[in-house]
């Protein structure tokens, strides 16, 4: 396409999500793998493993690469009508977050059918996230599922407790920021364990030591988990 670009839609963020800052263990290599493949994949997993971040990853990624890209996070826009998924199908890359929430819903399940045979037709690329195996989900409608379920399923595996430290590691890393022994501890002992909240409070540490000219200490930690 010309002029390549992430579509900008009411409910797009600016992220800095980037695959070089996720903290992947030797179990999610595959997923990494599917992601920046270009086959359609269905990523699946409990909540809070990340799926969200790497679907934002992956959408700039394709910027960087010159290709189009648009992320519908069904959560927060799944109110604005299934008409919002008409006309995608030339862009390079669709990503539809919580897509389990259509379950049940025959204007969305139909418009969700429509969209996989329009990208067929065009070879945009789709890639569905649930915190739920596809199936688990009950879409009433059988000729979706069907689609649904020639689909690559990838699930995306929580970080193993006995990494935690080392995921804390590979995150303050990849962003420049400096955490002694200390500060690794007490994010271990007071913050959720997930990936997608570790990144979320890195993410935001980095920003209040930048804007408050502040090195990270444990009195700043608890300022942002307080805060959370």
């Amino acid at each position: 396409m010309s002029n390549p670009k992430q579509l900008t839609f009411p409910w797009n963020k600016s992220n800095k999500s980037n695959f070089n800052n996720f903290y992947f263990e030797s179990s999610n290599i595959e997923a990494k793998d599917a992601l920046l493949a270009s086959g359609d994949i269905f990523l699946y997993g409990l909540e809070k493993t990340g799926k969200t971040y790497l679907l934002q990853s992956l959408c700039n990624h394709y910027f960087d690469e010159g290709k189009t890209s648009l992320l519908i996070p069904l959560k927060e826009v799944k109110d604005l009508g299934s008409q919002i998924t008409e006309s995608l199908e030339n862009l390079d890359l669709i990503c539809i977050d919580d897509v389990d929430l259509i379950a049940g819903d025959n204007s969305w399940e139909i418009a969700m059918f429509n969209l996989i045979n329009n990208c067929l037709l065009t070879n945009c690329r789709l890639v569905f996230c649930s915190s739920f195996n596809p199936s688990n989900i009950n879409f009433e409608l059988k000729d979706l599922m069907s689609r649904i379920k020639k689909i690559n399923h990838i699930e995306l595996f929580p970080v193993n407790t006995n990494n935690i430290s080392k995921a804390i590691k590979f995150i303050a890393n990849s962003r420049s920021i400096n955490l002694g022994e200390r500060e690794i501890n007490y994010l271990i002992t007071y913050s959720e364990r997930s990936i997608s909240n570790l990144i979320n409070i890195m993410e935001k540490l980095d920003d209040l030591s930048m804007e408050l000219k502040r090195k990270i200490s444990v009195p700043l930690i608890k300022e942002v988990i307080r805060a959370e």
